[in-house]
């Protein structure tokens, strides 16, 4: 039951390495929000699991819709970057936390599984 004739999707998922790009360029924004040092957490609507959540939901979705047979390689790699990210929060005088690296891996999780359901709707 493929549905989608064109859309923005359709358009990553017939150009991997786009995908690959735009997942790059997200990974980037992660690293450097979570990595710059901050005298106080900033106030921004939600809650902090959820942003953790959404934005490795973010960094999975392009890649596992261009590369669905690549999907474990790339969300192990996402999964390890947010484990690296935790790991070393502490020295930027930000804190690592174990619910931080659960969330991380939920957003990976779900951003492939939504990534892959996608590249199978799309024409």
């Amino acid at each position: 039951m493929k549905m989608i004739k064109w859309s923005p999707l359709h358009y990553i998922k017939q150009r991997p390495a786009h995908a690959n790009g735009l997942s790059a360029i997200v990974a980037l924004v992660i690293i450097i929000l979570s990595l710059t040092p901050l005298p106080e957490l900033p106030d921004v609507p939600g809650n902090d699991k959820t942003h953790h959540i959404f934005a490795y939901a973010t960094l999975a979705i392009p890649t596992a819709l261009a590369l669905p047979r690549r999907v474990w390689l790339m969300a192990l790699v996402y999964i390890a970057l947010g484990g690296l990210i935790e790991t070393f929060q502490p020295y930027v005088n930000r804190y690592g936390e174990w619910l931080d690296f659960i969330a991380n891996v939920l957003g990976v999780m779900l951003g492939s599984l939504v990534g892959v359901c996608a590249n199978k709707l799309i024409d």
